[in-house]
């Protein structure tokens, strides 16, 4: 190295005042770990399971995509048990549990239909363009409004992105089992219903709707695993 080009170096590093470059402790500063609950830890989990199961899908290997994926719903359903039972449910809290649902509902589903289903680049394109588009406007909605209220009862507004998810799922089975089946009626069906997250209906959230919604995945998975391992 000559010496002018390392005086300039030299002279590039003490203009540099590196403590300026932090933010101070002050009411602007948001210390993002500190503010983290064991919920957020549990919300957490479900992303870096979500992102196991999109691996998966990206392998080629939608059937054990599938088990690691129902693996992040019920993590994703945990963490909110858990922030209810604790008391530390808070708008910090809804915000991250959005950003994880796209890694463990719509981006899966995007690879399910992209892997498995799809007859084509472009329907692969249109029908993951919907899911994320209106997906992810659903959750930037739910994260503003929170749940509305009806008599007591609590709903989302629209349908959900774990919804739309296992319409995907249904029609993988679908299309593996009836032969009727494709991936263009797959990706019409999908598409159409994917409007509906932003749509007006009432979505109540219920024990009995919880309740179904892991009778469905746990049905999914054995199905899922009974397909990879031959049994049917």
């Amino acid at each position: 190295m000559t010496e002018p080009l390392r005086e300039a170096i030299r002279g590039v590093w003490n203009r540099v005042d590196f403590a300026d470059r932090r933010v101070s402790d002050t009411v602007d500063r948001t210390d993002i770990v500190g503010r983290l609950t064991g919920a957020d830890y549990i919300s957490l989990a479900a992303l870096f399971v979500g992102w196991g199961s999109a691996l998966l899908f990206f392998r080629g290997a939608p059937n054990w995509g599938l088990l690691v994926m129902f693996v992040a719903f019920f993590l994703d359903k945990a963490d909110g048990w858990y922030a209810r039972r604790t008391g530390t449910s808070s708008p910090f809290g809804r915000q991250i549990d959005s950003f994880i649902d796209i890694f463990a509902y719509l981006l899966p589903a995007a690879l399910l239909y992209h892997v498995a289903l799809a007859p084509s680049p472009v329907a692969s394109l249109v029908v993951g363009f919907l899911l994320f588009a209106f997906g992810g406007l659903r959750l930037i909605r739910h994260t503003n409004e929170g749940f509305g209220s009806d008599g007591g009862d609590s709903y989302y507004h629209g349908t959900t992105v774990v919804h739309t998810n296992l319409l995907v799922v249904a029609n993988y089975f679908l299309a593996s089992f009836v032969g009727l089946w494709n991936g263009w009626l797959a990706g019409v069906l999908v598409g159409a219903a994917c409007p509906l997250m932003v749509s007006d209906y009432k979505a109540y959230k219920t024990d009995l709707s919880h309740g179904l919604a892991a009778a469905v995945a746990l049905a999914a998975g054995g199905l899922a695993l009974a397909m990879e391992l031959g049994y049917v």
